[in-house]
Parts: C-alpha cells; structure tokens; sequence
C-alpha cells in the first residue's frame, strides 16, 4: 500500500469515479423529474470509460492452514469454504443457511458452541460475495487451551448442515428471522436507497421486497442440505488461527469433517 504511486491511484480516479459509472439511489418524499434534475446538476452526465476488471486468479493449490503468534490471551480461528459468487441461483438457499448455521443467537453454532459448550464468547457465521467468488465462513474467539475442543464442535455443526436435512420448523424460524430484517431494514428511506443502489449497481436486476421475500420462500431444506453438500467438504476447508505460542499445535491434523 505504501509504495502504491500517487499517479496510479489519481488515474484510477478519474478512469473510476465519472458519472457514467455512478448510481444514486433515492428514497422518500420527492418526485422523480426534480430527483433527475438534481442529480443532473450535482453530478452531471457522460458516458465515460466503463473500467474493466480482470477474472479472479485460480488459486489453487492453496494453503489450508495458517497460524500467527501473538502473545495473547484469547485466540482467534477463521475457517473458511468457498462460497457462491453474486447473483448465483442459490444465493438465497445459502443466505438460509447461514442464517441456520451462525446468524444470531438462535443459530446452531451460537447454541452449541456459545451456549451449550461454553466454549466461546464470540462464534458466528457470515458470507462475502463478489461477481465471480465467494466465501462462507466461521469465526470464533476462545480461550487458546479451548482451540483443539471448539474446532471440532464447530466442525460437527457443519457435518450436521451436510448431512442431515434442516428440519421443517428451523427453516421456518430462519426464514422468519431473515423475513424480518428485511422488512424492518427497508421501513427507512436510507435503507431503501441503499438497496436499490446497490442492486442497481452491483447485481443483474433490482429486486422489489416482495420479490426477495419470495426468493426466501421458495428455499426448502433439500436446497440447503444439497448446497451443504456441495460446499462443505475437507479439500476446500481453510483455516487461519492467530493466538500464543503452541496454542494451534495439532490443529491442522484435526482439518477434517466428520
């Protein structure tokens, strides 16, 4: 970052950030042609240089593990699967399932690990998601002598999301749960412009509320066990942990799913 040229990151600004590379999304109490005229005037117009981007590199082989020692008291481990790449169509069977796996406190991962075990006070999962990649990953922090017992719990919630089918009523929950936030997210103006410009500028088409409901709806857990599958296997799972001296020792050994 630091040897990065001063003449680059100008060009790349003014190649970038032009009007015909620009989304302005607006919600609330105002008309359509005094929006357009505003922007107009602000921003003004132009077709300009759309900037290309080059495909993501392959990357395998690739390192399954990796560790740094900090002299801490608490360590950090990160594992991690390929996930799907944006507007992939089953984006919306992923988004359930990692709601199921380790989003909020009524997750598998919050219960099991967090709750149940004791193990960690933070463990959850998310999701990125760019044009061509992907990832689903899991963070958990834990108390280094912990390390080798909180691995393998969360590497049995994720055997269990491959293996066995999400119950009816789980999903439902999930479901529900992701239903909500939406809806309460999208009550705000701010919100709202923030979907649509965001959809506008990043994915294939905007979706209206009502059709990212109906995404949501259309998922069953034979979707999700099928994605789970395909996703979580022991050749793609990577893990980085980053604590004191030794605390990671036979953990690379224990990378495997059950």
């Amino acid at each position: 970052m630091r040897s990065l040229p001063t003449e680059r990151i100008r060009t790349f600004w003014s190649n970038a950030y032009r009007p015909a590379n620009t989304v302005v999304a607006v919600a609330g109490d105002i008309d359509h042609a005094t929006a357009v005229n505003l922007v107009t005037e602000k921003f003004g117009s132009g077709n300009g240089t759309h900037p290309s981007f080059e495909a993501a590199p392959s990357v395998l082989p690739f390192e399954r593990f990796r560790f740094e020692k900090r002299p801490s008291a608490q360590a950090h481990i990160s594992l991690g699967f390929r996930g799907l790449f944006r507007d992939h169509p089953e984006q919306w069977a992923l988004e359930l399932m990692n709601t199921i796996l380790g989003d909020g406190s009524s997750s598998r991962l919050f219960l099991e690990v967090r709750e149940n075990a004791g193990l960690a006070y933070d463990v959850h999962s998310f999701q990125t998601d760019y044009s061509d990649a992907g990832t689903l990953q899991v963070y958990a922090g834990v108390a280094p002598d912990d390390l080798p017992t909180t691995l393998q719990a969360i590497l049995v919630q994720l055997a269990r999301m491959r293996d066995e089918p999400v119950a009816d009523e789980e999903l439902a929950r999930a479901r529900a749960f992701a239903r909500g936030r939406l809806e309460l997210r999208l009550e705000e103006s701010r919100h709202m412009a923030s979907w649509l410009g965001v959809q506008e500028a990043l994915h294939e088409r905007v979706l209206t509320l009502d059709e990212a409901l109906e995404e949501l709806d259309s998922v069953t857990p034979q979707k999700i066990q099928e994605l789970a599958a395909r996703l979580l296997n022991d050749e793609a799972l990577c893990l980085a942990v980053i604590g004191p001296k030794g605390s990671a020792k036979g953990l690379e050994k224990a990378l495997k799913l059950p």
